[in-house]
């Protein structure tokens, strides 16, 4: 018989208290003397924390991402997408043993109490355990303080996070992953959404922490009638919101660090009936070829010089020199390098994190194709299916000649953190975006004349001439013309814009070419499509817009 959520606190808390050394909620400078003192990371020349994990704990690790499969909620996941893997009640509860006595062994054990989420009506209290002082700083940086009046909808959550700890494969054969060589996976990050409970097991992947618990708001929000985005989000003087959403490489930081408006946030937000709250207390960012001068505002969260006690921005991956400083340029460690920073770091922010509903919201694709228009206003119909497509284009590599992309899609923009049923998100966005009158815009960053390695990708003042428009409602006068093989909507005019590369066949030399390019990303549509929405009872009117259909 699996234990109750009660007898797993009541175990938990009999472990914590016969614990030698137990520091529950620590001073924040606390926190980072202990990483330093505890050689869990170094002091770098400007006075951030740097921290190197194993090649494996680079990255998540999703085929070692858990959801214990349980009969009561059973029915409100997707078990067909490849990245909701069920796990037994039975393999859950053997790690939590594991866990429960590796605790006990630990020489220090830290505790933070945070929330995740702006909003107090639906900010999610969570409980951090772990024997790393980096770790539970990572979730200062990463979650919220708890608010002084917290009136949540959601009820707490436990999260146990041993990163540098292994299982032991033979006790697991059967239970986790056989590895590519036959043996049996000694990590495991899990939740068990029912009990409210998560274990991050062998992960010293900071991020593996964070979207462990952004995959478990993107489950709980939608019961609470609140819409969870993977996206930035940014107001206006006149208080209007505007989300962001996009995979990486299609500009969502860049676009959405706006001197002109100040930022929620650049992840994970909760759409609800009073408006927007971020779910972070900070940002962790891709370091990788980071310029200062290209991205000074997050350069300066992650590197600006203080006391290391004041300090507290978290370097993961990255190359550094003896003397303490970087190289961003190299990616032998890996490409994923990362730097976990504070959002009061940065220069231009909303402080409460908390906005209205959005005026705007805008989908970001960087099409290596080039036959999608760089701007085009969607119907609710229309926006519900490229949410759930989350479509962009990777580049197959960069031989010489001209390089096939492959289209991506990752369904509402973050595909391994959204569990729920696929029909349950699309129609939360179309019931939104009818009850307050939000306008959606496709917005193409990627090529224009042509696929990549003929074309030309599209300037940054062009986009950002585009997302103006968007933002300051200019595109909500035009005349527009529908695409009938995508099916979107696109303008005729656009300030700042020249008419001329607003429809993308007119940029083509070759306008055959530029047919047959485009039939073949719209076969991609309906292909993918099918396979992962077939069953999924999505609307019909909403299937019907989905292009090459």
């Amino acid at each position: 018989m699996p234990y109750s959520r009660e007898q797993i606190l009541a175990d938990l808390n009999q472990v914590l208290a016969g614990h030698a050394r137990l520091i529950k909620n620590p001073s924040r400078k606390f926190m980072i003397k202990s990483a330093v003192e505890n050689k869990e990371a170094v002091v770098a020349a400007c006075g951030c924390l740097s921290t190197w994990t194993p090649p494996e704990s680079t990255g998540r690790s999703p085929k070692d991402t858990y959801i214990v499969k349980r009969a009561a909620s059973a029915d409100t996941i997707d078990w067909d997408s490849p990245n909701n893997i069920p796990m037994r009640e039975e393999t859950f509860d053997m790690i939590l043993e594991d866990a429960y006595v590796s605790l006990s062994q630990r020489k220090n054990l830290y505790i933070t109490d945070r929330v995740v989420g702006a909003d107090a009506s639906f900010a999610l209290p969570t409980r951090t355990i772990s024997d790393l002082a980096l770790t539970v700083l990572f979730t200062d940086n990463m979650f919220r303080p708890v608010p002084e009046t917290l009136n949540t909808c959601l009820e707490g959550f436990t999260l146990i996070a041993l990163p540098y700890l292994k299982l032991d494969p033979k006790r697991y054969e059967g239970h986790l992953r056989k590895m590519p060589d036959g043996t049996t996976s000694n990590m495991a990050v899990a939740m068990d959404l029912d009990r409210r409970i998560g274990i991050v097991y062998g992960s010293a992947y900071g991020g593996s922490v964070k979207k462990l618990m952004f995959t478990v708001m993107n489950y709980y929000l939608p019961a609470e009638g609140i819409l969870p985005l993977h996206c930035s989000a940014n107001e206006g003087n006149e208080g209007d919101c505007a989300l962001l959403l996009g995979l990486s490489g299609t500009g969502k930081t860049t676009l959405s660090a706006d001197p002109k408006r100040a930022l929620l946030g650049d992840d994970e937000h909760g759409w609800s009936n009073y408006g927007v709250a971020n779910f972070e207390n900070g940002c962790y960012a891709k370091l990788i070829n980071l310029k200062e001068e290209k991205e000074p505002e997050i350069y300066n969260a992650v590197f600006h010089e203080d006391h290391y006690l004041d300090h507290g921005s978290i370097v993961e991956n990255t190359m550094m020199y003896p003397n303490g400083t970087y190289d961003l340029d190299d990616e032998r460690l890996t490409p994923n390098s990362r730097g976990s920073y504070l959002l009061s770091d940065l220069s231009n922010i909303k402080e409460s994190s908390c906005s209205g509903h959005p005026k705007t919201i805008l989908f970001l694709t960087a099409d290596a194709n080039g036959v999608l228009p760089p701007v085009s206003r969607l119907t609710e119909e229309q926006a519900m299916l490229w949410f759930l497509m989350g479509y962009t284009s990777k580049l197959a590599g960069t031989e010489t000649g001209i390089v096939d992309p492959v289209s991506t899609f990752s369904r509402f923009f973050g595909a391994p953190f959204m569990p729920r049923n696929p029909d349950v998100y699309a129609r939360m966005l179309g019931d939104k975006m009818e009850q307050f009158g939000t306008s959606v815009y496709l917005v193409n960053t990627g090529w224009s004349g042509g696929a990549y390695g003929v074309g030309k990708r599209m300037d940054i003042n062009l986009t950002r001439a585009i997302v103006d428009a968007c933002l300051d409602g200019s595109l909500s006068e035009v005349e527009y013309e529908e695409n009938k093989l995508f099916h979107v909507l696109i303008p005729t005019s656009c300030p700042g814009v020249s008419a001329e590369v607003l429809n993308p066949r007119n940029t083509w030399k070759d306008k055959s070419q530029y047919d047959e390019r485009a039939k073949k990303l719209a076969q991609d549509f309906a292909t993918h499509f099918d396979k992962a929405y077939g069953n999924k009872d999505i609307d019909a009117n909403v299937a019907a817009q989905c292009p090459g259909k």
